[in-house]
């Protein structure tokens, strides 16, 4: 969710008014507002470092498979220069041993270059991986932003209505619900 950096500062501004109505019942209500745009914020900005966070091991996960495909490139040119030596050192006589020694250089070489490409598949399999969990809190996080500020929103219903108990005890609830599920994503 997109929230103004300062949003924060405006529910202290709020809270500060109703605080000079001398109501201590609002008093504690714009409190619990305050305290839950500081949790709306965190679990924001939280959401947002999950995003770029899928962001980035996706990314990495196609530098990694493509690293892993121009392996695979390779191994196959190895493999029909292998192949061309092996049948040349089969028919050409006098060069047949040169041929041969060619032949095995890059049957060895192959080795070596498919042991990296399937390391580059395992680290864009594992990239993948990280990013669908990343991508999982991101989801709990925008469901938890949004508890956060609905509860916020409600907060402020029982301010218009006078210090009434149930927005208020509504909004504490949306919120512990919004504290709970951002804590939540990152028991997954």
């Amino acid at each position: 969710m997109e929230n103004s950096p300062t949003e924060h500062f405006e529910h202290a501004e709020h809270a500060e008014h109703v605080a000079h109505l001398g109501d201590s019942r609002l008093t504690k209500v714009s409190i619990t507002i305050a305290i839950l745009a500081v949790f709306a914020a965190t679990v924001g900005s939280l959401e947002t470092i999950e995003t770029a966070a899928t962001i980035g091991a996706k990314n990495q996960a196609v530098l990694a498979q493509t690293k892993a495909s121009d392996a695979w490139a390779y191994y196959q040119a190895k493999s029909m220069k292998q192949n061309l030596y092996a049948a040349l050192s089969e028919t050409a006589g006098a060069k047949s041993q040169d041929f041969a020694d060619r032949a095995k250089r890059y049957a060895g070489e192959q080795k070596d270059i498919e042991k990296q490409a399937r390391e580059y598949e395992a680290k864009a399999e594992d990239l993948l991986e990280a990013s669908e969990v990343h991508e999982k809190r991101h989801h709990i996080l925008t469901i938890a932003v949004t508890l956060l500020h609905i509860a916020i929103a409600i907060a402020t219903i029982a301010i218009i209505l006078r210090g009434m108990l149930w927005p208020w005890r509504t909004a504490i609830a949306l919120g512990a619900a919004g504290t709970a599920a951002a804590a939540a994503a990152y028991l997954i």
